[in-house]
Parts: C-alpha cells; sequence; structure tokens
C-alpha cells in the first residue's frame, strides 16, 4: 500500500469557492439571480475549452441563433466571441405567461495559452453549438530535442 504525503494546500479553499458555498447554504439568493436581464447587456458566454498537441478546441453553447448572429475575433492568442439574439415581435392578442429565455447580446473574451495560427482556423456550427478548431502555431508546439552522442 503506498503511502500519501499530506498537503495542507490541497484542502483550502479559494475565496470564490467559499462565497459559492456560502451563497448555496444561504436562503438569500444573490441580487442578478432575482433581475431579469438587462437590454443592451453582455452577458457572459459558457465556454468548453480543450487542448490537444496540436490545437485548441472551444465549443459554446448559442441555441436558437444563426451563424450571421455570431461574430469571432481573434486578436493576437485572444479569443473573443460575440453574438446577438433578438426578441420575437409582439403579436396582437398574445400575452407572455413565462419568459425565461436569455435574449440580447452575449459576449466572452479569452487568451490562449499559447499562440494560433488564425489562417488555419475553422469554425462549424452544429445543432446550437459553435465549434471552434484553432491549430496552434508552429513556434507554440512542443519540440522533442535529441541529445547528440
Amino acid at each position: 500500500m503506498a503511502s500519501e504525503r499530506w498537503d495542507p494546500f490541497r484542502e483550502m479553499m479559494t475565496v470564490r469557492e467559499a462565497m459559492d458555498q456560502l451563497l448555496q447554504q444561504s436562503f438569500v439568493r444573490p441580487i442578478g439571480a432575482l433581475l431579469p436581464p438587462l437590454p443592451g447587456v453582455a452577458h457572459a458566454l459558457p465556454l468548453d475549452l480543450a487542448e490537444t498537441a496540436n490545437e485548441y478546441v472551444v465549443k459554446a453553447s448559442l441555441p436558437g441563433l444563426t451563424p450571421d448572429d455570431v461574430q469571432i475575433n481573434l486578436h493576437g492568442n485572444t479569443l473573443t466571441i460575440q453574438a446577438e439574439s433578438k426578441a420575437e415581435a409582439e403579436r396582437p392578442g398574445q400575452t407572455w405567461l413565462l419568459r425565461e429565455r436569455r435574449l440580447g447580446k452575449t459576449q466572452r473574451s479569452i487568451t490562449l495559452p499559447t499562440p494560433v495560427d488564425a489562417n488555419k482556423a475553422n469554425a462549424r456550427y452544429e445543432q446550437g453549438v459553435l465549434i471552434l478548431t484553432l491549430p496552434k502555431a508552429e513556434e507554440a508546439k512542443a519540440k522533442q530535442i535529441r541529445i547528440q552522442p
């Protein structure tokens, strides 16, 4: 049986984790959860980011949007995704009983750990999910160095 060394830092929480836990345990909800989204205010866009030896793969859920509603910018190694969903027009005789879908602008910028080759980047949109494939720049790829005899 292998023994494991005790690491006191493993048991410590970050301040964010402590605040999340405190809010989850309390009966008081954060004020932002009670208010409807404000028109014209950009909301954070949740992303998934995966890395392989040669590329990054970014996935963003954008249900109900078309590719024309999405703008993708890559500046250096900073990726910015912006999207906007528009509200449906009011119809005469129609009264909303429940309206929870988020409408308006959403945006997210992330800095990738290494530079990417923007000329070889690929974006596709499948069933409401934006999938970006961003190949790493040649200078950012790991290279093996052989020892000379």
